[in-house]
């Protein structure tokens, strides 16, 4: 039985990025760079003008100046003529700068009259032009595979006039349910029987990263259906994932389903509670995960195994979430011989993170996770975690659910 750490590192060690695939620039947004992006074209492309203003030459304003109002260069337009010595061209932002100007100064620094305009104080050549190529010459490297297309990056890329772009693929990732006791979400829910929430609550999971859900329904407690079931998982996704039917009853069949439907078994147990009887296998180099059916231990397992599997095949080279160390404001008891995920809220006091249980560990209290900020992680070899010990924390859901922490994060990448 693997430890988590070890756990984590074997799936990833087996898990590998989807083909690629070309995309429309405007859909691209939230997808993983495939292609390394190199300038064609000096960004921008020429001088041109930071501001509404001026343009003229500093060498006649080494002291307040007035200077003859010669021309106007409108934004996409051009001088019609050369700034000439005592002179000066009105122009707007972003229009090319006229030849013979070497600055400009900003309207709001100047008084005009009489076709004339008086500059009040010294110009320093270059002031508030914008050259070419200084922000990106032709050339150079701009974005690297890996990169995770977010609104600057596709800014650029419209820039340099990209109308494609080559990402990963969004890995289809199939789920089923598996239990008699389950019905889907609208059923009747009649004696003995409970909603199929794991399916609905994974598939959500993996919408909010970018993945796309298979949803293959429930399966009894039957190895023929699960077994068809899983066939087709198996066939049409890249990646699959089970819940409940993993444990030690007679009912739990799904590993040897699994086995004899040719995925390799990599691991059936890990040392962390919640969450223990979770598997991972590969069918094909298809990575297929294995969850507990408690609702808390599925998502637990989720969050910190399967989760980061899943962005490595989306193609980010960033797949391991930003620790937050948290003082812990009470005292918690444990077994030793398991890493124990704490269910903690999250408060920022004086500087510091500090964590409290989010409530009822007991892992049948699925409220407990809903108002939960993060998972503490409580060392397997301990038995007492004093009131005050620092713990390090797995922020929940993602950062793109994340407030205070995602702020947090921010600044820790920065350093």
């Amino acid at each position: 039985m693997p430890s988590f750490e070890q756990a984590r590192q074997q799936i990833l060690d087996k898990v590998s990025a989807l083909r690629a695939e070309r995309v429309e620039l405007a859909g691209a947004a939230g997808r993983v760079l495939a292609e390394e992006i190199v300038s064609g074209a000096d960004l921008p492309p020429f001088d041109n003008s930071a501001m509404d203003g001026f343009a003229l030459r500093s060498a006649d304003c080494a002291s307040p100046a007035r200077l003859k109002i010669t021309g106007y260069v409108p934004a996409g337009g051009l001088a019609e003529k050369a700034v000439e010595p005592g002179c000066a061209i009105r122009i707007m932002t972003g229009a090319p700068v006229p030849e013979g100007s070497d600055a400009v100064v900003p309207v709001e620094e100047t008084e005009e009259s009489g076709g004339e305009v008086q500059i009040a104080a010294a110009v320093r050549a270059g002031q508030h032009i914008r050259r070419r190529g200084e922000d990106v010459p032709a050339g150079e490297m701009v974005l690297w595979a890996g990169t995770v297309l977010h609104p600057p990056a596709i800014g650029i890329l419209a820039s340099l006039g990209r109308r494609e772009v080559e990402v990963f693929s969004r890995p289809q990732v199939a789920i089923l349910s598996t239990g008699d006791e389950l019905v889907e979400l609208g059923e009747a829910v009649g004696p003995g029987k409970i909603v199929n929430s794991n399916s609905v609550a994974l598939a959500a999971a993996l919408r909010s990263m970018g993945a796309i859900p298979v949803m293959l329904g429930i399966a009894g407690d039957d190895p023929d259906e699960t077994r068809v079931k899983l066939s087709e998982g198996l066939a049409v996704a890249d990646a699959l994932i089970t819940t409940a039917g993993v444990s030690a009853g007679d009912r739990d069949f799904v590993p040897e389903v699994l086995e004899g439907l040719g995925v390799q078994t990599v691991f059936r147990e890990v040392a962390i509670k919640p969450g223990g009887p979770a598997g991972f296998g590969l069918k094909d180099g298809k990575p297929v995960f294995s969850l507990p059916g408690n609702p808390v231990s599925a998502l637990v397992v989720f969050e910190t195994l399967v989760r980061p599997a899943i962005l490595k095949m989306m193609g980010h080279s960033r797949v391991l979430p930003v620790t937050l160390r948290a003082r812990l404001e009470h005292e918690v008891k444990k077994k030793a011989g398991k890493l124990f995920w704490l269910r903690v809220s999250l408060e920022r006091r004086e500087g510091e993170w500090l964590a409290r249980s989010a409530g009822d560990q007991n892992t049948g209290i699925q409220t407990t996770l809903l108002r939960a900020d993060g998972l503490a992680m409580l060392d397997a070899a301990a038995t007492r975690i004093a009131a005050g010990e620092v713990v390090e924390v797995h922020p929940l859901w993602g950062e793109e659910h994340r407030t205070e922490v995602s702020t947090v994060e921010a600044s820790l990448r920065q350093t």
